[in-house]
């Protein structure tokens, strides 16, 4: 069993509910419709108005939201910093140990 504490409880419908939410607030803080940012992004009005009611959408979709939001380098960090599973994984990689995944159990 794995030891190892998970900080993060939210759900993935969870986490896209919440980005959904604040892309909202981008919106209204710059005084855009949800037809008007659809249409700045390049797509759909009913797949724009759908994101902000359930948080679904495409990464292509949320990635032209992010653009017609001037947001697009906020997607710069994700998967960027490299995440230990353990002490042993820190210390390999200090020693420049080569890692290799593991099959799956």
């Amino acid at each position: 069993m794995n030891n190892i504490l998970l900080l993060n409880t939210e759900t993935p419908n969870e986490k896209s509910i919440h980005i959904a939410s604040r892309v909202k607030a981008r919106r209204l803080e710059l005084n855009l419709t949800q037809e008007g940012l659809a249409n700045r992004a390049g797509i759909k009005f009913a797949t724009y108005r759908r994101f902000e009611q359930t948080g679904e959408i495409s990464l292509r979709g949320l990635l032209q939201i992010a653009f017609a939001l001037n947001a697009l380098s906020d997607f710069d960090a994700l998967f960027a910093q490299k995440q230990y599973q353990t002490l042993d994984d820190v210390l390999n990689e200090q020693s420049g140990n080569r890692k290799r995944g593991k099959k799956n159990e």
